[in-house]
């Protein structure tokens, strides 16, 4: 009787550990991308990478995780009693969320076109400086100007300028 209890704590340790080990992985997966790239925030090319392979790899690990997750979750919850049971809800919701936040693109939330951009003459921006840096172009007579610290944080603006659609980006 005593082999047999020793043997399923064993069990339910190594199933818990393997399941807190997938909840884990699925966070860090989607996370550290979110956290490393954000606006306004030094970045290193080596956490830009870093980023952009753990965002591409991000739907498969998480999918391979939250089928991993509820197979273990199932194991775990026959093992357990109430407060076992209740741990599970919040590791598999945290996996779950992952998921679908691997679906997401988070870039565009933290950098969201400006939704109603609003456009003036040189003389009446008077929210410029003379030493802010603006983007400029020129197409068939007519010019348009983008100030950079604007640009910076909602990366893209599309105008008509010279007869022409444009998507302004920085």
């Amino acid at each position: 009787m005593n082999v047999k209890k020793t043997f399923s704590f064993r069990n339910r340790g190594i199933n818990w550990s393997l399941f807190l080990t997938l909840v884990l992985i699925a966070a860090v997966t989607v996370f550290i991308p979110a956290w490393l790239i954000m606006p306004f925030k030094a970045q290193s090319a080596s956490g830009v990478a870093l980023s952009y392979f753990l965002k591409s790899m991000s739907p498969v690990v998480t999918a391979i995780a939250l089928l991993s997750a509820i197979a273990l979750g199932v194991r775990i919850w026959s093992l357990e009693r109430l407060i076992g049971r209740v741990m599970l809800i919040p590791a598999l919701l945290v996996v779950t969320v992952s998921f679908w936040f691997a679906r997401q693109n988070h870039f565009e939330w933290m950098f969201n076109p400006l939704p109603n951009p609003g456009f003036a003459t040189a003389g009446e921006a008077g929210f410029i400086k003379d030493s802010d840096m603006v983007m400029a172009v020129a197409l068939n007579g007519e010019s348009a100007a983008y100030p950079v610290r604007q640009m910076a944080y909602h990366h893209l603006v599309q105008d008509r300028v010279g007869a022409v659609d444009l998507v302004a980006t920085y």
